[in-house]
């Protein structure tokens, strides 16, 4: 859509790193979710490939963070198997999109989902959600999404941009 780059700035606080795409968009067609390949067009590696921009859930996802979601996202991964299980299939999945997404030279192919090493140790839920909204089957972003209202309801990111 022709204002996405302004929208997904004014989302961000900023200009994007550069190379994005839009991932996902909520039901008011605004960007909800950015793609981005392993090495930025600085040469930087980033292996951040789903960037949730939406600034409704970013206040969201935040707040349960604080409230120490991700820890206890952890511990369930810990305790719980079939939990586990998906998780690391969730990773899995997460590093051939970013594959995917970087034409085939993943700078980052050391690390999973929120450039985590190990994909039990829970550390950012907005990378979840993120991963999730992006068809990632991942078990931490499709619950956190449960306990959230899924978007705003007052297209506010659309109002702003005029779009």
């Amino acid at each position: 859509m022709p204002h996405d780059a302004d929208t997904v700035r004014t989302q961000l606080g900023r200009p994007p790193r550069e190379p994005w795409r839009v991932a996902t968009r909520c039901s008011f067609g605004v960007p909800t979710v950015i793609a981005m390949p392993s090495r930025l067009a600085t040469g930087e590696p980033f292996p951040t490939t789903f960037y949730l921009t939406c600034p409704y859930l970013v206040a969201a996802v935040a707040a349960l963070e604080s409230k120490g979601e991700a820890e206890r996202w952890a511990a369930r991964l810990a305790d719980d198997p079939a939990l586990a299980a998906r998780m690391r299939a969730a990773d899995v999945a997460y590093r051939e999109a970013r594959v995917a997404e970087s034409a085939g030279d993943d700078t980052c192919a050391a690390v999973g989902i929120a450039g985590q090493r190990d994909p039990l140790a829970t550390k950012c839920l907005h990378a979840h959600v993120a991963a999730a909204l992006s068809g990632i089957d991942d078990p931490v972003g499709h619950g956190v999404m449960e306990t959230i209202e899924f978007e705003c309801r007052d297209d506010r990111c659309g109002a702003a941009e005029g779009t």
